[in-house]
């Protein structure tokens, strides 16, 4: 009799064991469904966040940050999408947001002013850049740094912190570029015509600089294109500017043979020239 006594409280615990064993198991598996999303989501929003669409992304996000509204990395995807989209009041507003949240970081508040700056707001993006330690340095941060103090004309200060990006990056040449033209707004043609030279030489590619090269160059009265590399079309195009620039400086006989050099060295035709030279010719 005490056997059978024995035999009913052992099933009870090997039922319970039972249970226990399979409950775990189950959580153990739903833990792995729970993995398996988060690392669905999370290539999903790297996938979103380079090579999707910008709107479709702001549209993803937008979606998952109102459903999860504490996940500050979805908060980021948002903003970050916002300023590829180029809706820059939008992404200022999301990465304002994104660094009252917890877990924000130094590198947002850069972002929240690079944000501002886009949109304009120049004293705003500087108080947000002043609250940044000093001990933070990043490249972006020295390069936004440098285009407030410009917008503020603050040359010494603009000067300081282009310097310092340029030291913080392997790719100068953009940077190099914005300092170039910030020479060229103050006067300073020969540093700006300089530091166009050295941005070309960082980046072959990079039109801007090349542009502005010819424009400082013309400023000095030397209306000779300069030796970089350039296409055809770029050639024609830098022909175009420098013939603006000698109508600015009136230099009409300048101009008008650097419009029909440009109309002559286009492979196709070029309106814009050909509209400058007929005004000229017309007045």
């Amino acid at each position: 009799m005490r056997q059978q006594f024995l035999i009913a409280p052992m099933m009870m615990c090997g039922l319970i064991l039972s249970a226990c064993e399979k409950e775990t198991e189950e959580e153990k598996v739903e833990r792995t469904y729970q993995e398996v999303n988060v690392i669905d989501e999370t290539n999903l929003s790297e996938v979103l966040l380079t090579a999707a669409d910008p709107n479709e992304a702001v549209t993803y996000f937008r979606g998952a940050a109102a459903k999860n509204p504490d996940r500050i990395d979805l908060q980021r995807g948002l903003a970050i999408s916002l300023s590829r989209a180029k809706r820059t009041t939008e992404a200022a507003a999301a990465w304002k947001k994104v660094t009252t949240m917890k877990g924000a970081a130094n590198v947002d508040k850069v972002e929240y002013a690079d944000a501002l700056v886009r949109a304009g707001n120049w004293s705003q993006a500087r108080a947000i850049l002043d609250s940044v330690p000093p001990t933070f340095e990043t490249f972006k941060r020295y390069r936004l740094e440098a285009v407030v103090a410009d917008s503020k004309k603050d040359w010494k200060r603009a000067d300081h912190f282009y310097e310092t990006a340029v030291g913080l990056t392997t790719r100068p040449g953009g940077v190099m570029n914005n300092w170039g033209y910030s020479k060229l707004t103050r006067g300073q043609y020969a540093e700006a015509e300089r530091l166009f030279n050295e941005a070309i030489q960082q980046d072959k590619s990079l039109f801007t600089a090349k542009n502005n090269l010819v424009l400082a160059r013309a400023a000095q009265g030397n209306y000779s294109l300069p030796v970089v590399p350039m296409t055809q079309t770029e050639r024609a195009m830098l022909l175009n500017t420098m013939g603006i620039s000698a109508v600015k400086q009136g230099d009409v006989a300048t101009a008008k043979n650097l419009f029909r050099e440009a109309i002559a060295t286009h492979p196709q035709h070029y309106d814009e020239a050909v509209r400058s030279l007929r005004a000229l010719e017309d007045a």
